[in-house]
């Protein structure tokens, strides 16, 4: 029996999670058949490497989407909310990486790992929305505990790269690192203070409860991928000057108490985990050292809470491009495939 292939477009195709999307599909088992890359007028007729050739960048204002079945956009949630909806008009089921769509109630919001049966209410729209990359990563590292024990709260202090703001702050940090070597003056244009050698507690727009709108991302998003609004989520999200892995420090209350011995085999088991947990120098995942360029999450310091007689400690890293954007839009895309369509 011929595999059946689908005709794909990556709207977005010159970002960083874009061409993610790309490298992914062309090192991937993913049954493409022809493959389309769109940006906005001021990218069409760029160049990508694609595999062994090239793909000429078309105008996503132009382009015809009867042509694909599949759409993977991370264009900017102000053109996903233009094109997503006239994409799904003509059949073409839409894996959105932006924050438009995943708040909306008859709109999938899925991580791979987590919750694949919610890919199946695609039909109510032609759109599944894929999280945002902190809680993709967080999420698939506490699955496996949620599901044995229970998990009253989250408390979780994200220490996020600037390759999710995107290209020009990868640049700003870029530029910055060498300004301050080389003694000259530092100017700040993608973030509000310097990010070279800093930490800034700031990530997206402040909302009126304090906290900020990417914060507020993680509460949201848990509920609904854990289909759990008991669930509580406290979370502080810091930018910090890694270019590529996000990290995250993870505090849990679970309903029943489970052990770090017990917790850690749960974790070895799950899939797209890797534990990196031994009590000596080096014995744990860093977002430099492991998970840039990887697809797993990696966890480590897994521990009992001292302050807490349910409590469970760990840090997870993961690629927040790759695992936490594309590759899990792909993975969205490939359940749908083997499953739905």
């Amino acid at each position: 029996m011929v595999e059946k292939k689908y005709n794909v477009a990556v709207v977005g195709a010159t970002g960083l999670v874009g061409r993610t999307m790309l490298s992914i599909l062309a090192e991937s088992n993913f049954p493409v058949d022809k493959v389309y890359a769109l940006a906005s007028s001021r990218s069409a007729g760029t160049r990508i490497t694609f595999k062994d050739s090239e793909l000429i960048v078309g105008d996503l204002e132009t382009f015809d989407f009867n042509l694909v079945e599949i759409g993977l956009f991370s264009p900017g949630a102000s053109v996903s909310a233009i094109y997503a909806p006239k994409a799904a008009d003509v059949g073409c089921v839409v894996i959105d990486n932006t924050s438009k769509f995943r708040y909306e109630d008859d709109i999938p919001l899925v991580v791979s790992e987590v919750n694949p049966h919610a890919v199946c209410n695609y039909k109510n729209r032609g759109i599944i929305a894929n999280p945002n990359c902190s809680t993709i990563q967080m999420l698939v590292a506490l699955k496996p505990i949620y599901d044995a024990v229970g998990i009253e709260r989250i408390n979780v202090c994200t220490y996020q790269a600037v390759s999710g703001t995107g290209k020009d702050a990868v640049e700003e940090l870029e530029k910055q690192t060498t300004d301050f070597i080389n003694r000259r003056q530092i100017l700040n244009q993608v973030y509000p203070k310097q990010i070279a050698f800093n930490a800034i507690p700031h990530i997206d727009a402040f909302q009126d409860n304090g906290y900020t709108k990417e914060e507020m991302k993680m509460v949201w998003e848990t509920k609904k991928i854990f289909e759990d609004e008991s669930i509580l989520v406290n979370p502080t999200a810091v930018r910090i000057p890694v270019f590529y892995g996000h990290s995250e420090a993870v505090h849990i209350e679970t309903k029943d108490k489970i052990n770090a011995g017990n917790a850690r085999k749960l974790l070895e088991k799950m899939p797209g985990v890797i534990v990196l947990d031994s009590h000596e120098d080096g014995g744990y995942p860093t977002a430099v050292s492991e998970a840039e360029g990887k697809n797993p999450i990696f966890v480590g310091r897994i521990r009992e809470d001292i302050s807490h007689p349910r409590g469970l400690d760990m840090w997870i890293v993961s690629d927040n491009v790759r695992k936490g954007a594309a590759l899990n839009s792909i993975q969205i895309a490939d359940i749908l495939v083997k499953n739905y369509i």
